[in-house]
C-alpha cells in the first residue's frame, strides 16, 4: 500500500529501473499504478513479483468486529465502533466552556463591562 509520496517514488523506482518499462504513473491517493512497457522485453508477472517483493501488494491487515452483528437503519447495515454510541445512541456532541474576554480594541458602544 502506498500510503505517502515517499512509497510513490520508491515504486516508480522500483519499476523504472526494469528493462522494458517505459513509464509509471504512481498515486497515493487513489493507490492505483499504471506501468506502461514494452511486453518483448519485460513481463506483467515480473513487474508483480518486484512489487510484491517490495510488499506493495500484500492484503492490509484489517481490524474486525466481532461478537456483535451490525445495526440497521433505514434498510443499511453498520457496525458501531466506539462505546460512546453505546451511551449516546446516534448522537454525539462536543461542548466546551470558554469564558468570555473579550474587549474591543477602542470604544465601542455596546460592549462596555
Amino acid at each position: 500500500m502506498m500510503y505517502a509520496d515517499h512509497h510513490v517514488l520508491a515504486v516508480r523506482q522500483l519499476l523504472l529501473a526494469l528493462p522494458g518499462v517505459v513509464d509509471v504513473y504512481a498515486s497515493s491517493s487513489f493507490q492505483v499504478v499504471d506501468v506502461s512497457f514494452d511486453e518483448t522485453r519485460c513481463a506483467e508477472e515480473e513487474i508483480r513479483s518486484v512489487l510484491a517483493e517490495a510488499g506493495y501488494l500484500a492484503e492490509l491487515p484489517v481490524a474486525v468486529e466481532f461478537g456483535s452483528g451490525p445495526a440497521v437503519e433505514k434498510g443499511k447495515p453498520f457496525f458501531r465502533h466506539t462505546a460512546v454510541f453505546l451511551q449516546t445512541d446516534r448522537t454525539i456532541t462536543f461542548a466546551q466552556d470558554v469564558p468570555e474576554m473579550a474587549r474591543p480594541l477602542w470604544p465601542c458602544p455596546g460592549l462596555e463591562k
